[in-house]
């Protein structure tokens, strides 16, 4: 294949780019709906704190009799981190965080608070609050966004350090849900166990929708295209790739194979690459159980 054509492939490749980009940020978008709703229609009245930088936000809320509106709370926190991770990090990293506490911002705010709760039930008004909060950070999460508040934290951490943050941000939750008891609106052990119950069931479901994309893949690529295709891999998902040799049984012939580990949600726009380059190459793709070092999972001693 001369290098006119694959030019020709690879571009024809790079024009959908933004049209997957704008998908990703409308479903940020659209998926900071379900966490607003939550939020202002579930938990808040019947005076469930959750976790995280939203449930210190409903704090100040009822604390203020409402003269602060979580809304409000929540940007102005959220601008004083990104101000934060800018100058630590870069703002090239905080662009998609920025955008999510924008679109989260305009939910809190569009969303109204019911004087009487939606859902007269409490323990259903979290079950159901923790699935709609879950499963909307989760495809946030997905599509490469953030709604703030610890993922900035957890962002400048991972930027200079190693500390656990999993262990960090579940003393926090449980600190901001304990430390709602002492509110007048609050002051109620059984929604202080309410407000844990919604945290684990939006984390398991955050998890849940993560482990049903995140999920690690290797592939097989035997093509006579193959350093086309380790280099269109390398520069345009970007993944590293490695070519082994092989010699086919068959037809008694040498050949390089392209094999690479990526993520299952990365598989998509691997197939595209390899189908612009060569359209008859032979792929074999497989799941893998755990995937550990750089780009993925970080190996940790029992």
């Amino acid at each position: 294949m001369n290098r006119a054509v694959l030019a020709e492939r690879l571009r024809y490749y790079r024009r959908w780019k933004p049209f997957v980009e704008a998908k990703e940020l409308t479903l940020i978008a659209l998926c900071c709906a379900p966490f607003a709703i939550a939020l202002n229609r579930l938990l808040i009245p019947h005076a469930i704190v959750g976790g995280g930088l939203a449930g210190f936000c409903e704090i100040l809320y009822f604390a203020t009799k409402g003269l602060i509106p979580v809304w409000a709370s929540n940007l102005a926190i959220n601008v004083g981190l990104l101000l934060l991770a800018i100058k630590l990090v870069g703002w090239q990293f905080c662009l998609r965080t920025m955008y999510g506490v924008a679109c989260l911002t305009v939910w809190l705010k569009v969303i109204p608070i019911p004087e009487t709760p939606v859902i007269s039930d409490p323990f259903m008004a979290v079950i159901l609050g923790g699935l709609f909060a879950g499963t909307g950070l989760g495809i946030v999460l997905l599509n490469n966004g953030s709604t703030g508040g610890t993922d900035i934290i957890a962002m400048i951490v991972a930027k200079f350090g190693h500390l656990p943050m999993g262990r960090a941000m579940l003393a926090s939750n449980i600190l901001i849900i304990t430390g709602a008891y002492f509110l007048p609106e609050v002051h109620s052990i059984e929604k202080v166990l309410f407000g844990l119950c919604y945290t684990f069931m939006s984390s398991t479901a955050v998890d849940w929708v993560m482990n049903r994309v995140r999920q690690s893949v290797q592939f097989f690529i035997f093509s006579k295209h193959y350093n086309q295709i380790a280099h269109a891999i390398m520069t345009q998902i970007p993944r590293g790739v490695t070519i082994l040799d092989g010699h086919g049984g068959y037809t008694n012939q040498d050949m390089k194979i392209v094999t690479v580990i990526a993520r299952k949600n990365e598989s998509t726009r691997i197939f595209r690459l390899v189908r612009a380059i060569d359209p008859d190459a032979f792929v074999s793709e497989t799941s893998t159980i755990g995937v550990f070092g750089r780009g993925f999972e970080s190996i940790k001693e029992k």
